[in-house]
């Protein structure tokens, strides 16, 4: 990857370390595309594509990478996406578990079928960024038998624009969308579901349900789940996403005890026919975010995530954190998705034990893992004591915002000193600094509980403008901002009490200040508002109202951003239920905001511009 006026340039065909010159060939909104058309020093890691139409198509971005090298950068993205969006250590993150086929692994197949107006009923696929058909007589990660389909059907289906063919590799039955009409078409097709073994038992899988696409990797992935889990038989098991319930029939034989809970009906209708004899699966249809709790507080021993890309949704995580079960094996295909899935899960009770990639795709970007985490009692306990917020401010906007929020919490202010802003030191450290100075000085007056500091600077041309000392001060400072726009920036730091363990972010927001005039600053200044506000103003003050937009999130500029406070909440292991609507008449917030509160995301003119 590059950059080149200040975005990303997507190199396809590179390898990190090489020299090469590179054809842009799209630019999109956030990045640009770019395709390698000269290696000027090559990488040890390269080799030769295996496949004629590398390049052309791009179903494959890894052909032109020693296998060895995949297996090390699909590692490095999960280390990656743990330390950058999980912050946690990426050492954990073990060897890429190898494919046994890096080569005609693919048992499911969707290709595009060219229009009549062009080749008629090509089979190939898309280039995804400059959307042309590329015809193929066969494509290397398929089996042969998809391989040998495609020959027959090839030029033949001008029916339809796009056909897909699934193979059970241990079983050899297929099938093939859509149905076709036509007479050349010699093979069966339209068949709802097709056949496939995995470690000796047989699922039935509908054309819309999921499967994995690489059965023999598959089969070593569950193997290696069972025995990650210990089980004993006697334990009870919840397989949350469970799709065609393959997790739940392969435990069966191993537990006491096993809930499948899936919400597609098509695939229910397969998971049915897959448990059917089998006394000890339930199968539950259900989204698993509405009935986790429900489950886990009948006491379950362990629970397997597998969900889509998007990974978990906040209640499914809310549930394990409320009443967790003593091991959780999370299987994921994305690591970024995966990595903040963990994060919230480590802050609460659980430890993480492994995460091991797996590549379930050879010769493409895409990397499954699987990740195990227990249950820690001692983590438990020291939660439960933090759980009490307490607030080390005397600002009444943070109480009241706290308050609005429906947050149980204790004020405790103190005196601690805010320290000068130093020659250079960047805004955002100066407002991170003075929270924590302010959390560690009523911290170190209590023996439990989490402190909440907060401190919110604005910045105007690289310095920091504190509270007015005065009313020439103040007045200085109004006539500097306006008409003008700024930054506010506000430092949130949290620490337990009992232990030291600390936390600290911030939050910045874009203020454009309206042309307000001399007689209404002199008025505003009269009022005594200004003086303990840093920049001199309140933004919600009604009568001088001076921002004429806000740009982010508005309750940053208030004093206290709730989306930036619940996240850092969250990763400290807390889980606090805001109040469940918006509790601002007068007051907006940020998409952001919405997202952690599951209040509504609010319109521009709310977010206040």
């Amino acid at each position: 990857m590059a950059e080149v006026y200040g975005k990303p340039v997507y190199v396809f065909g590179g390898i990190p370390g090489e020299t090469v010159v590179a054809e842009v060939i799209r630019e999109r909104r956030g990045y640009f595309a770019a395709q390698v058309v000269e290696v000027l020093e090559a990488s040890p890691d390269r080799v030769e594509p295996p496949c004629p139409y590398f390049g052309a198509c791009t179903g494959c971005q890894f052909q032109h990478v020693s296998y060895e090298r995949q297996l090390e950068m699909k590692r490095e993205a999960v280390v990656d996406a743990m330390e950058r969006i999980g912050e946690m250590d990426g050492g954990i993150v073990g060897q890429t578990m190898a494919s046994p086929q890096q080569l005609g692994y693919r048992n499911h197949a969707r290709f595009t079928v060219s229009k009549p107006e062009s080749r008629p009923g090509r089979i190939g696929y898309v280039h995804r960024e400059k959307r042309q058909h590329v015809e193929i007589d066969r494509c290397l990660l398929m089996t042969d038998w998809i391989n040998e389909a495609v020959d027959n059907l090839q030029g033949k289906v001008t029916e339809t624009t796009q056909l897909s063919l699934r193979y059970g590799v241990n079983t050899g039955d297929w099938l093939l969308q859509p149905s076709f009409s036509e007479t050349t078409v010699s093979m069966a097709s339209g068949q709802k579901h097709y056949r496939e073994e995995l470690l000796g038992h047989t699922f039935q899988v509908s054309s819309p349900s999921f499967f994995q696409v690489n059965t023999h990797q598959a089969e070593r992935m569950m193997t290696y789940v069972i025995e990650a889990l210990e089980l004993t038989g006697e334990e009870t098991i919840v397989d949350a996403y469970a799709g065609v319930a393959t997790f739940a029939v392969l435990l069966a034989g191993h537990v006491k005890r096993v809930i499948a809970v899936e919400e597609s009906a098509s695939a229910l209708v397969d998971a049915r026919v897959n448990v059917a004899g089998i006394d000890n699966v339930e199968l539950w249809r259900a989204r698993t975010e509405d009935v986790l709790e429900e489950l886990v507080e009948q006491g379950l021993d362990a629970i397997i995530l597998d969900p889509p890309r998007t990974g978990c949704m906040p209640g499914t995580i809310e549930a394990l954190l409320n009443s967790p079960p003593r091991r959780v094996v999370y299987v994921s295909c994305d690591p970024e998705t995966l990595a903040r899935d963990l994060a919230l899960l480590t802050a609460g009770p659980f430890v993480l034990e492994s995460v091991t990639p797996v590549d379930m795709f050879p010769q493409t970007q895409h990397v499954e893992s699987v990740s195990i985490l227990r249950f820690n009692s001692a983590r438990h306990a020291q939660l439960e004591a933090r759980s009490m917020l307490v607030l080390a401010s005397t600002s009444p906007r943070r109480h009241e915002i706290l308050r609005r929020l429906g947050v149980d919490f204790e004020a405790a202010p103190n005196d601690a000193e805010e320290p000068a802003a130093r020659p250079g030191q960047e805004p955002s450290d100066v407002a991170v600094e003075r929270a924590l100075i302010k959390a560690r000085a009523s911290a170190a007056l209590r023996e439990s509980g989490t402190i909440i500091g907060a401190d919110t600077v604005v910045e105007l041309d690289g310095k920091v403008l504190g509270k007015p000392k005065d009313t020439n001060d103040a007045w200085r400072m109004l006539t500097a901002l306006r008409n003008r726009e700024h930054r506010v920036i506000t430092g949130v730091a949290l620490i337990d009490a009992a232990t030291g363990d600390e936390r600290a972010s911030y939050r910045a927001s874009r203020v454009v200040m309206r042309d307000y005039s001399d007689d209404e600053i002199n008025s505003y200044i009269s009022s005594g508002d200004p003086f303990d506000k840093a920049g001199a103003y309140a933004v919600q003050h009604k009568e001088f109202s001076p921002a004429a937009e806000v740009r982010g999130c508005y309750l940053n500029v208030v004093g206290l951003p709730v989306c930036t406070l619940l996240k850092e909440v969250a990763r400290f292991g807390l889980r606090v239920r805001p109040a469940p609507e918006p509790p601002w008449a007068e007051l907006s917030y940020c998409p952001e905001c919405a997202k952690r509160t599951g209040w509504p995301v609010p319109s521009k003119r709310k977010r206040g511009g």
